[in-house]
């Protein structure tokens, strides 16, 4: 059942100051708040205890924290933990956590489903339901944080859009949640260190670079060339590869950062050297480096991974045109926690 109070989360810091001053309180008593909220991941103003017990009632009686809960959590035997999270109405949602070398990296969801519906991908195959608020953005990050820190003893060093749905679509919601992740008054991340991921919505990129942000953008490209990326992506048919390539140097341009492309192999579609020269052509629009990914096969694609040796030669041939790529494992499979793999299971 969906709340009628209002979610004080929704609110700014001013509107929340207005709010004690007209109700008689003192105007220090909402930056309080704020920090339970944004900086102590409070879910409940009876946490929040430098506050007169009259006060978190009076809160309690006009306001709620819509937070997430988590509903399930499964442990892969590579370390990865993948959480499945339950929103204040009902819905899930997954969220994982990735500890690699020195790393802590943060899998996030923007939306509940996804309304791509690419052919690789466990998510496409679910309907959207709805966009993911930046405060649940928020909560998955704060909660696959205490995760870090209490399995590993190491905090989150790194963030990436790249759970359910597609974080273009959900752009307010999902640029709000980066200012409050890394605002000093909230988690304080550096935006270096938050990737955002796109199945490239070319009109999307161009904002990014008008709002000029300093986070990383991924773009999931998949193929180079538009007839093999149509039967994959059907994004594509509306945002082909050479309005993509424009709006990445506009990006570029105002930007200077360096846009990552995810590519997943698959065997027989797109693994050939031919492949491999039109991704290298393709790589000549922008600075750029290449994640060449092991595809983690969902049920009912049609699609496979491609044979090791595949793998391998395709990365040679990208670096001998000059490429920068690497080659990611899959982490997770074991827990349908893997890239593309993501289906409230």
């Amino acid at each position: 059942m969906t709340n009628t109070l209002i979610d004080i989360r929704q609110l700014s810091l001013d509107e929340i100051k207005t709010w004690f001053v007209d109700n008689g309180e003192k105007a220090f008593r909402a930056k309080q708040v704020h920090q339970w909220l944004w900086q102590k991941g409070a879910h409940s103003f009876d946490d929040m205890t430098n506050l007169s017990k009259g006060l978190r009632e009076e809160l309690k009686e006009h306001f709620c924290i819509n937070a997430i809960t988590i509903d399930t959590v499964q442990y892969s035997k590579d370390q990865t933990i993948k959480s499945r999270f339950r929103l204040h109405d009902g819905h899930l949602i997954e969220g994982v956590l990735i500890p690699a070398d020195d790393r802590m990296t943060a899998c996030v969801s923007s939306q509940v489903g996804c309304s791509l519906t690419c052919k690789f991908c466990a998510t496409g195959q679910m309907k959207r339901l709805r966009n993911l608020t930046p405060d649940e953005i928020f909560d998955q990050v704060w909660i696959i944080n205490q995760q870090a820190q209490k399995n590993y003893g190491k905090p989150l060093s790194n963030i990436v859009y790249m759970g359910m749905g597609e974080p273009l679509l959900n752009y307010k919601n999902v640029m709000a949640s980066v200012e409050r992740l890394t605002a000093p008054d909230g988690l304080d991340m550096s935006p270096r260190r938050i990737t955002i991921s796109t199945a490239g919505i070319a009109k999307m990129i161009r904002k990014l670079g008008e709002a000029e942000v300093k986070f990383n953008l991924a773009l999931s490209l998949h193929a180079a060339n538009d007839e093999k990326r149509n039967k994959i992506m059907p994004i594509n048919e509306q945002n082909s590869l050479e309005s993509l390539a424009e709006a990445l140097k506009f990006f570029y341009e105002k930007t200077k950062r360096w846009v990552y492309y995810e590519y997943i192999l698959f065997d027989g579609f797109n693994d050939s050297l031919r492949d491999a020269a039109e991704l290298a052509a393709f790589c000549k629009h922008v600075p750029c480096k290449v994640n060449i990914i092991e595809y983690n096969p969902v049920e009912g694609t049609g699609l496979n991974k491609a044979k090791e040796g595949k793998l391998e030669a395709f990365q040679r041939s990208l670096v001998a045109k000059g490429v920068r790529a690497t080659f990611r494992r899959s982490r997770g499979k074991d827990i349908d926690a893997a890239c593309g793999q993501l289906a409230n299971k």
